[in-house]
C-alpha cells in the first residue's frame, strides 16, 4: 500500500471516530495518533528507590518514551550523576523532559539544579507543591519566587513551571490563589503544569481554565479520579477506570498549547506500583490527541 493511500485511509478512519463521540468539532483538528507519552516517576517511587535501573527498564518496556523525575532522597537523578542518568535514558530510548524539584526558594540550590538539568537537555524544572496557605499574600510571594526561578532557569537553557494541587483552586477571600500565580508571573519565563486530577477535585473545568490563560500550561498530569466514601472523598485510580473521560479531554487539552502529558499514579487499590504503571501505559497507548 503506498504512502498516500495509507494516509487517506488512516485519516478517514480517525475522522469517522471523531464524529462519533462528544466534542467532535473540537476533535476534528486533532485527529492524529498521540505523540509519545510520559510518566511522572512519583508513580513508582517506592520501587524506584530500591532498584532505579530495574524500574526504568520496566517503564521503557511499558512503552513510556518520556519521563518526568522528582527530587527524592537520592536526588533528581536517583543516585547517579546527571550525565549518567541521561545515558541510562538514552540507552532505554527514553527522554527526561522535566523534573519536580524541592526548595525553589533557595536560589543558590536551585541554580545548581538548573545547571545540572540544563547540561543534559532537560526542558523544565517544576515546583511541585507549596501547600495551603493562611493568606493570599503568600501566593503573591510565591509568584515573585517563581519569577526569580524563571530567570535562573533561562540562564541554563530551560524553563521553570509550577504544578498545582487542589489548594490553589480553592478561593481565599473570594480570590483563586491560582489566579494570583497566573497574573503575577512573567509568561516569558514561567510556565505551568496542570494536574488534571486536582483541578477536577476542586471542581474546576480544566480546558475552560486554560482558555483564561492561553499558552501558559505546557505540561499536564494525567491521573484518574475515583469518588470514595473516605474522609477526603476521592483517590486516584488506574487511568480509564475512574470518572475523567480522557478520550474526550486530552484532545481539547492539546489544543491549548500543552506539549507534554505524563501519567501519574498515587493510589494502587490492591495492585503494586509497577503493575499500575503498566496498566496506565497500556491505556495511554489507546488515546489520541
Amino acid at each position: 500500500m503506498n504512502h498516500s493511500r495509507r494516509t487517506f485511509i488512516r485519516n478517514s478512519a480517525l475522522t469517522a471516530m471523531a464524529l462519533s463521540i462528544p466534542f467532535s468539532n473540537e476533535l476534528m483538528a486533532m485527529v492524529k495518533p498521540n505523540p509519545s507519552f510520559g510518566i511522572q516517576l512519583w508513580s513508582v517511587k517506592m520501587a524506584l528507590d530500591k532498584d532505579p535501573m530495574g524500574v526504568l527498564t520496566h517503564l521503557s518496556k511499558c512503552g513510556y518514551k518520556k519521563v518526568e523525575s522528582f527530587e527524592g532522597m537520592k536526588g533528581m537523578f536517583w543516585g547517579m550523576k546527571n550525565t549518567e542518568f541521561k545515558k541510562v535514558m538514552d540507552d532505554l530510548g527514553m527522554n527526561i523532559v522535566s523534573s519536580h524539584c524541592n526548595d525553589t526558594g533557595d536560589f543558590k540550590s536551585f541554580e545548581r539544579k538548573a545547571a545540572e538539568a540544563g547540561e543534559i537537555g532537560i526542558k523544565y524544572l517544576i515546583c511541585a507543591h507549596k501547600g495551603p496557605q493562611k493568606s493570599i499574600e503568600n501566593f503573591k510571594q510565591f509568584a515573585d519566587e517563581f519569577n526569580e526561578c524563571g530567570k535562573i532557569a533561562k540562564k541554563h537553557g530551560l524553563r521553570f513551571a509550577y504544578h498545582n494541587h487542589d489548594y490553589s483552586f480553592r478561593p481565599m477571600d473570594g480570590i483563586l490563589p491560582q489566579d494570583i500565580l497566573m497574573k503575577n508571573t512573567n509568561q516569558e519565563i514561567v510556565d505551568f503544569e496542570m494536574d488534571l486530577y486536582w483541578t477536577r477535585v476542586a471542581d474546576i473545568e480544566p480546558v475552560a481554565y486554560m482558555k483564561k490563560y492561553p499558552n501558559r500550561f505546557k505540561l499536564v498530569h494525567v491521573k484518574d479520579l475515583m469518588k470514595t466514601n473516605t474522609a477526603i472523598g476521592h483517590e486516584s485510580c488506574i487511568i480509564g477506570k475512574g470518572t475523567i473521560d480522557y478520550k474526550a479531554l486530552l484532545p481539547l487539552v492539546a489544543k491549548q498549547g500543552v506539549q507534554h502529558m505524563f501519567a501519574e499514579q498515587e493510589d494502587y487499590r490492591g495492585t503494586n506500583e509497577l503493575d499500575a504503571a503498566a496498566a496506565d501505559g497500556a491505556y495511554m497507548k489507546t488515546l489520541k490527541w
